[in-house]
């Protein structure tokens, strides 16, 4: 089987995505083989893969984490799936329920453990979903992540109910995901970004109020105006360190700010007094376990949610697919289809 590696951490993409040759691998008897269809890209794969996610990493390793694809061979012990099944991976194959512990939370795909970016894979039966009929593998890779993490935020770690005004920044996979799912729910949504045109792409999936951020420098005061002053019920915070004091100021008392990415910086001095008098909830949100995919992926089936795939490139363009995540210019999901 075809399948890419990495054998240095370097920001030269060409240079550490190598295209190689791997022996096909055999399912033991709680594995299931599944032939790759699809791939998708976040952030933390372009992070692990120039060595800026965990540089201890043992390589080579395969890269990626979220992927979809059909079942070729089982186990013997295997009784959840069968040849010809379409499924979908998960992030986190160990983490089933509840509250994860330090090794569920540490064995993931694309680091430590191989990724999606190969021809064939074997997961572990727990580690793998059957999908929609009606959803192309390609919108199904596109979920693992992005799409569980935006659900973790909005549902299972928080508590958005219908009629609640929530903040979204920028127009990348979580974000976009966050949209579909808080407009299903109810929610009156603002989202930001530098782009006029994204933000009229957002409106047209069901944004109330947008604002580019460029324009307006100090975005949280817009935030404040639109809410009449009272703030926001939840903030989907994937910036980090560089636009936390904002959605700080964003937020309304005793609201919650989900802290997922870190797109504007790790490290930066933040005001902690409106988190405590304002009793702010701040929740650090890692993906998400299978049975909160399991109820994801029961809404979106109900409520035919179609993934915003932005641009989808060949197995063999895989590196410049990472190039145009870096570049930022995405609108929703980067996937890459496999031949």
């Amino acid at each position: 089987m075809r399948c890419y590696e990495i054998h240095q951490f370097t920001p030269d993409l060409t240079a550490n995505m190598r295209l190689t040759e791997r022996p096909d691998p055999v399912p033991d008897a709680h594995d299931v083989l599944v032939r790759m269809r699809a791939a998708s890209l976040n952030f933390r794969d372009y992070l692990t893969i120039v060595g800026e996610y965990n540089p201890r990493y043992r390589l080579p390793l395969i890269p990626l984490s979220d992927g979809a694809g059909e079942v070729v061979a089982v186990g013997a012990a295997v009784s959840e799936f069968k040849p010809g099944d379409r499924v979908v991976g998960l992030f986190a194959p160990d983490w089933q329920a509840g509250e994860g512990t330090v090794s569920m939370l540490r064995n993931t795909l694309g680091g430590p453990q191989d990724g999606t970016l190969s021809e064939l894979r074997n997961f572990p039966e727990h580690g793998l979903l059957k999908i929609p009929d009606w959803m192309s593998f390609t919108e199904a890779a596109s979920l693992p992540c992005a799409a569980l993490t935006a659900w973790s935020a909005l549902f299972t770690q928080g508590n958005l109910q219908s009629g609640d005004t929530i903040l979204l920044l920028g127009t990348g996979g979580v974000s976009i995901a966050a949209l579909q799912f808080a407009r299903t729910a109810g929610a009156r949504i603002i989202i930001t970004s530098s782009s006029d045109a994204k933000l009229e792409r957002a409106r047209e999936l069901g944004a109330h109020e947008t604002i580019n951020y460029v324009d307006r420098p100090n975005w949280s005061r817009e935030v404040r105006k639109v809410t009449g002053m009272r703030g926001v019920d939840m903030v989907i915070e994937v910036g980090g360190a560089g636009t936390l004091e904002h959605s700080l100021k964003s937020v309304r008392p005793f609201g919650q700010v989900s802290l997922i990415g870190i797109l504007a910086g790790r490290e930066e001095p933040v005001n902690l007094i409106p988190i405590l008098m304002q009793n702010v909830r701040v929740q650090g949100v890692i993906v998400g376990h299978r049975q909160s995919f399991e109820q994801m992926l029961r809404a979106i089936d109900m409520h035919s949610i179609r993934p915003v795939i932005d641009r989808v490139f060949p197995f063999e363009e895989s590196a410049e697919a990472l190039a145009y995540l870096r570049d930022g210019k995405h609108f929703g999901k980067i996937c890459i289809e496999f031949n």
